[in-house]
């Protein structure tokens, strides 16, 4: 195995023992497995700089792929298991559970988003509709549509309710992104099966739907009421995670419309990016954000950081960035003065 998937092996595969463990047995292994996706992915990033040379790049290696799969089917495994733990089926204390709780939501958001988002992109069928299965368990499986078809059409602009708006807090920007990622995607989706002449049950809409009830009904036979109940509050702290990391790559910068109505073509400079290394391989290198959007179907092993003087840089990671963005004041004081200098320099260049 190549030498860089194997490091994006070891981050992210790295938390699923430590929350199995942590799941059945309680104890330090929860704390180690919640301290694993916070303080030591928050230290690593600070205290170690990894620099990856962009000629080096790795665009596709069976074992990347392998990487892709192992994960999704990890993440259905260990979200049966959360249920089953946080409802008290393995004798968790409450203090357990609710670390559970954190730890699990975290793994989900960061790990398991990130490899969904990865698996859609892919063009071969079945990873695609691994990665539409992935959401799916999450409550959130039109993003399998709203991604692909509106959030990288219209990044930037005022069609893209994923795009935050300058000033615009996150706790607001949170409901407008999923309501509208919800019907911009049906819009999407309809039309396109209308063009087709395709017959009605063959809508993504429904299978989305469907496999959002047939989850919540494997909760419920896992766990009962109480077992729906961690399920919905499992799958809303990660797409809550999806959506705050979509407002923190994408806060403020907005794409110039053009002579006759057409928007400037995305460019590195649409898009936040975060140098850290650490949590760049533990999200499958989606903090290299401004090259995924100018490529969106190059593999994760082969997305480049860009310049510093070429796209937006984050001061911080994106864990640490969006838990800046829940205290909007603090979030405006770091980020609206830095996008006014690139909101400036895209005017001078005109």
């Amino acid at each position: 195995m190549p030498a860089r998937v194997m490091m994006f092996a070891v981050v992210t595969l790295m938390p699923f023992p430590l929350l199995v463990s942590g799941i059945i047995w309680g104890g330090v292994w929860i704390f180690v497995a919640f301290a694993y996706l916070t303080v030591f992915t928050f230290t690593l990033d600070k205290l170690v700089v990894i620099v990856s040379d962009p000629a080096n790049t790795q665009t596709e290696f069976p074992a990347a792929t392998i990487l892709l799969v192992v994960l999704a089917c990890a993440h259905f495994v260990l979200l049966a298991l959360a249920i089953l733990g946080l409802t008290g089926g393995t004798g968790l204390a409450i203090w357990e559970r609710v670390v559970g709780f954190f730890a699990c939501g975290l793994f989900f958001g960061q790990v398991s988003n990130s490899n969904a988002h990865e698996l859609i992109h892919r063009s071969p069928k079945w990873l695609h509709t691994l990665g539409e299965w992935v959401f799916i368990s999450h409550l959130f499986g039109h993003h399998t549509s709203a991604h692909p078809k509106v959030h990288h059409r219209y990044v930037g602009t005022d069609n893209d309710p994923n795009s935050a708006k300058p000033g615009e807090p996150y706790y607001q920007y949170l409901g407008r992104a999923w309501l509208g990622s919800f019907s911009r995607g049906l819009e999407m989706e309809t039309k396109a099966l209308q063009r087709s002449q395709g017959h009605w049950l063959k809508h993504p809409y429904l299978i989305y739907i469907a496999g959002g009830v047939m989850f919540i009904s494997l909760a419920a036979t896992i766990a009962g009421v109480p077992g729906v109940l961690a399920y919905f509050a499992l799958a809303g702290y990660a797409t809550a995670q999806l959506l705050l990391s979509d407002y923190v790559q994408h806060y403020g910068l907005r794409r110039k419309k053009l002579t006759g109505g057409q928007f400037e073509p995305v460019g590195p400079q649409h898009s936040w990016n975060a140098p850290h290394w650490f949590s760049t391989y533990l999200m499958l290198a989606a903090p290299r954000h401004s090259d995924h959007h100018s490529h969106p179907s190059k593999p994760y092993g082969a997305l480049q950081l860009p310049n510093a003087d070429a796209a937006p840089m984050l001061p911080f990671s994106i864990p640490v960035m969006g838990f800046i963005a829940l205290n909007p004041r603090r979030w405006k004081q770091i980020m609206d003065p830095r996008v006014a200098v690139w909101t400036q320099a895209a005017n001078t260049e005109n």
